[in-house]
């Protein structure tokens, strides 16, 4: 067997300075590159920084709104599972509709998917919204603040797959409804992206960095 690093500190100090090291980090603001270096960090792949889209006061919007006890929208369990709870202020509350009795009727009267249906449950007024799965629920999301819907403070925008998470994403970043966001260009993302994007945020609304 070789050997192999053993003391969590160390792995933990190691991962986010290879991160550091070997991403391009400079296009971003100081704030949203936390973000990016933890979903960086989340995916194991530095490439990419170079996909990612962003309002340059995402972070700010959304900190400001999770200190004033905003709540998380997330649009599947694991995004929900993944969020880091003594990160955040005490007064926020992580919220996923996912599984509300009130969603699999509501897709049906919909035409659509449960997880776009869960959106019509959500109050998006200021809301911090992370979407790790399902392209249909950035599809939906988007879809309320057409017809009139609140605007979040930020969205963060990581569905996966081949059919509709490249779409949904572009149609976000180029036309982000007046509204802050996070995403990543293209087929990749996933809860654990999601997830870690909420993370930093609250690692940055405590005032530090890990």
């Amino acid at each position: 067997m070789r050997p192999y690093e053993k003391d969590p500190a160390a792995i933990y100090a190691a991962s986010f300075a290879t991160v550091r090291a070997e991403a391009a980090l400079d296009r971003f603001p100081q704030d949203v590159a936390e973000l990016a270096v933890r979903v960086i960090h989340a995916c194991g792949m530095v490439e990419i920084a170079d996909r990612l889209a962003f309002a340059t006061d995402v972070a700010h919007s959304a900190i400001a709104a999770l200190q004033t006890g905003a709540p998380v929208y997330a649009d599947c369990e694991m995004v929900a599972s993944g969020i880091t709870r003594r990160l955040l202020p005490e007064a926020t509350e992580i919220r996923c509709t996912l599984n509300d009795p009130r969603t699999p009727d509501l897709a049906r009267d919909l035409g659509t998917t449960r997880s776009a249906a869960a959106v019509d449950l959500w109050d998006t007024d200021g809301a911090v919204i992370a979407i790790g799965n399902a392209p249909t629920a950035l599809f939906r999301l988007l879809e309320r603040l057409d017809g009139g819907a609140a605007r979040p403070a930020a969205i963060l925008a990581f569905p996966v797959g081949f059919v509709g998470a490249a779409e949904s994403k572009a149609e976000l970043a180029e036309r982000p409804r007046q509204t802050p966001f996070l995403t990543l260009r293209g087929r990749r993302g996933g809860s654990a992206m999601a997830s870690a994007a909420v993370n930093a945020l609250g690692i940055l609304s405590a005032g530090g960095v890990q």
